[in-house]
């Protein structure tokens, strides 16, 4: 799991003034990620290596968009779509339908 170390390191912030707040966003982008992929609870999945290294990749992506983005959303902006963690999100979607089916294989 991506740690706030990590996120610091990303968005390089060396003072702890925001810590809790990047870790509430870390936190959030994460269970946005998982959800995104699947709404079953499999934690064998997310603690796969190749998987693993995917969903860091794209919480820190995610946190620091929440971070660098504070501000009120209204209907008059737009947002621009995250390529990286749409293409993340993607890529994870095709390695969890494989892992359904090597577990429906296994019995």
């Amino acid at each position: 799991m991506a740690t706030v170390a990590d996120l610091k390191l990303s968005l390089r912030i060396d003072d702890e003034a925001d810590d809790h707040l990047l870790a509430g966003y870390l936190n959030t982008a994460e269970s946005y990620i998982k959800n995104a992929v699947t709404d079953e609870v499999v934690e064998e999945f997310w603690q796969r290596k190749d998987v693993g290294s995917l969903l860091d990749t794209a919480s820190l992506a995610l946190a620091a968009t929440y971070y660098n983005n504070r501000l009120v959303v209204v209907t008059t902006n737009i947002n621009p779509v995250d390529l990286t963690l749409s293409a993340i999100i993607g890529s994870l979607r095709g390695k969890y339908v494989r892992y359904q089916e090597e577990a429906s294989a296994d019995g």
